[in-house]
């Protein structure tokens, strides 16, 4: 039986040219009223001001930009996903001349699957209680003689996702600055993998943290056990980006040498971290892209307080009434 192999650093260094096709690079903020609140000296990486609304571009392009077989090409690419890796996976595929076909859950919000459509995606709905998106993705590249895109449990998808940890690295760097403890957003770990093999590579004294909701912390309770866990049937929560079962294997096998622990809060602290964010850093979050932020506020570990502290803000593709019920609190 074949290994896949892991993903390295030089995986993640050869991605940050194939991902500067579709993806800026977005900035590293500030904010005095959440060093406050935080307790810590905190540092923003904004990813829901990246194209497409989150960093999920990264990690498409960089596996869509290697597809070169001209049949594979003219099939294109077939993707399952909630909404971000949707949608990046429709930009990245429209921005190499592929077409894209992604499997979301009838539930998805409408932001995001109009976002698949306007890039020139199909979307194949399914239901998210009965059926395994999984398998009917995998049936229908089949039957295309497309290429599958993994929503995170790939090497070149965590290869990209790392660029967004390289480029924290290098800012802050710039800036004369190292962080003693960087928070992440963990639904399937692509993004958290990707930053911990930067992080490694670069900034090796920092201590990496997953943050989740409650009911969807299975990285949490992964990391306690030593080995990956499932979680319990029947857990709701309004963080639609990161309601993954469990860990995925390659993504697990990166982290649990490389990351200190778990975050998670309920969904009222993520509510509460979305407005905050709203009147404060003036930006737009969606629930499960506020989930680091609501750990720093919420969930910070003790040996954090006082310190420099970094954080992504995953994506912002929220449906607009959803949005303005939360802030408005």
């Amino acid at each position: 039986m074949s290994v896949t192999p892991l993903p390295v650093f030089a995986d993640v260094q050869a991605a940050t040219e194939r991902v500067a096709a579709t993806a800026v690079r977005t900035p590293v903020l500030r904010n005095d009223a959440l060093d406050e609140r935080v307790g810590a000296e905190v540092f923003i990486k904004p990813e829901c001001l990246q194209v497409t609304g989150s960093f999920k571009i990264r990690g498409a392009t960089n596996r869509i930009a290697q597809i070169e077989d001209a049949a594979q090409m003219r099939a294109g690419v077939v993707a399952f996903s909630s909404g971000n890796h949707a949608q990046g996976v429709a930009r990245a595929a429209k921005h190499f001349g592929m077409p894209a076909l992604i499997v979301m859950p009838e539930d998805a919000p409408a932001v995001k699957v109009d976002g698949v459509l306007s890039d020139g995606g199909e979307v194949h709905f399914y239901d998210r209680a009965g059926e395994s998106r999984e398998e009917i993705a995998a049936e229908i590249a089949r039957e295309r003689g497309a290429v599958l895109v993994p929503s995170y449990d790939d090497a070149d998808i965590i290869a990209g996702q790392g660029t967004a940890g390289l480029e924290f690295v290098e800012d802050l760097s710039a800036r004369g600055s190292v962080l003693d403890h960087y928070i992440s957003c963990a639904g399937g770990g692509g993004l958290l993998a990707g930053a911990a093999l930067a992080f490694e590579a670069m900034s090796p004294q920092t201590k990496l943290w997953s943050a989740e909701p409650l009911g969807f912390d299975d990285h949490r309770k992964s990391f306690a056990a030593g080995e990956i866990c499932r979680i319990d049937d029947g857990a709701q929560s309004i963080c639609d980006a990161i309601q993954t079962p469990q860990p995925g294997g390659l993504t697990f096998a990166v982290n649990r040498a490389r990351v200190a622990g778990g975050l998670a809060v309920s969904d009222e602290q993520i509510k509460d971290a979305m407005g905050f964010a709203f009147r404060h850093l003036k930006l737009v979050v969606e629930p499960g892209g506020a989930a680091a932020l609501a750990c720093a506020m919420f969930d910070l570990p003790e040996a954090a307080r006082g310190k420099k502290v970094g954080l992504i803000l995953s994506g912002g593709n929220v449906d607009a009434g959803v949005f303005a019920g939360i802030v408005r609190g």
